[in-house]
């Protein structure tokens, strides 16, 4: 991994920025100017994203960051690919750098106790820890934790409902729930553990680091973890010691697909699969389906698409 050229560092820092929209053209021309790619998220909450580039590039990048109002001890994760997995450098301004829907929230001084990597094991051994996956159906899908719940959720948005609904359930059970909640980063735990700390419970945890410092630190003999890791850049996902998983990536829907998804009728490289064909319409499909040709006439002249479909970044 270390001899692959292109440095990919996911991120995101929890401050207060009072103007997002300010701070977005330095930024922009930074990672333009030192040829990184990908996307980065800009909220009054603070800033998220993952960018890749050469090493030098995202040094400059990453000090810039860390010169914004309450980023100084702004931390990330790196991991190494053979090719740039983005297509374009985008900084977004929105209203949270991880949607909750949840504008009262804290995620600086209200979050769960946070839990590294190597004491993980033992706190979702424990039978009295209820362990709940914070990330949406189609994540989960592909990997996650023994044991632990899946919401189901096709946005983070339906989070704090699912929450408030099974909440219930445990207190109807007699239970007192201590909860340990995990993602991919650890970014959705920020704003999870706040939102149950909220919602009066005191023994919240998270995953320090999330999954990927999980997989990246635990070896895989001593590992909970079942399957891969979605991630959102070109790899798709990811397995123990961060080696790029198997999964492709639905072009229409933003899926990962495994290796018999990509045999069945309905998948058509850049235009459909089987998830997303019966929620998509003939002509969206013909758009798609014109995009693809585009997109391997440019390959075939040695250039890049422009309107090629990439991932998004983890934001709900």
């Amino acid at each position: 991994m270390t001899d692959m050229p292109i440095r990919i560092a996911a991120l995101y820092h929890f401050t207060r920025f009072e103007d997002p929209a300010a701070l977005r053209p330095a930024l922009l021309a930074r990672a333009e100017t030192n040829g990184v790619r990908g996307t980065l998220l800009l909220a009054q909450e603070g800033i998220n994203g993952t960018i890749a580039g050469s090493d030098a590039g995202i040094e400059t990048v990453l000090d810039h960051i860390r010169s914004l109002p309450g980023c100084e001890k702004l931390d990330w994760k790196e991991s190494r690919a053979a090719q740039m997995p983005f297509h374009r450098t985008k900084v977004r301004l929105k209203h949270e750098i991880v949607t909750m829907g949840q504008p009262d929230l804290d995620p600086v001084n209200g979050v769960g106790t946070y839990v590294d990597a190597q004491d993980w094991n033992a706190l979702i051994a424990d039978p009295d820890t209820i362990l709940i996956d914070t990330r949406n159906d189609y994540e989960v899908a592909i990997g996650t934790f023994e044991g632990a719940i899946d919401p189901e959720t096709k946005s983070f948005r339906e989070f704090p409902e699912w929450f408030r609904a099974r909440r219930a359930e445990f207190e109807a059970e007699g239970r007192t729930p201590k909860i340990a909640m995990f993602c991919t980063g650890g970014i959705r735990c920020e704003k999870s553990t706040a939102f149950v700390k909220s919602e009066g419970l005191d023994e919240v945890y998270h995953l320090k680091g999330g999954i990927l410092k999980y997989l990246e630190d635990i070896p895989e003999d001593q590992s909970r973890w079942q399957g891969e890791c979605f991630v959102f850049d070109e790899r798709v996902s990811v397995k123990h010691s961060l080696d790029v998983g198997s999964h492709s990536l639905c072009r229409a829907c933003r899926r990962p697909l495994s290796e018999p998804d990509l045999a069945h009728e309905h998948y058509e490289e850049g235009v459909s699969c089987h998830q997303c064909f019966p929620e998509r319409s003939d002509e969206q499909r013909a758009r798609y389906r014109e995009r693809q040709r585009q997109e391997k006439l440019a390959a075939a002249r040695g250039e890049e698409h422009i309107g090629r479909s990439e991932t998004g970044g983890e934001d709900d």
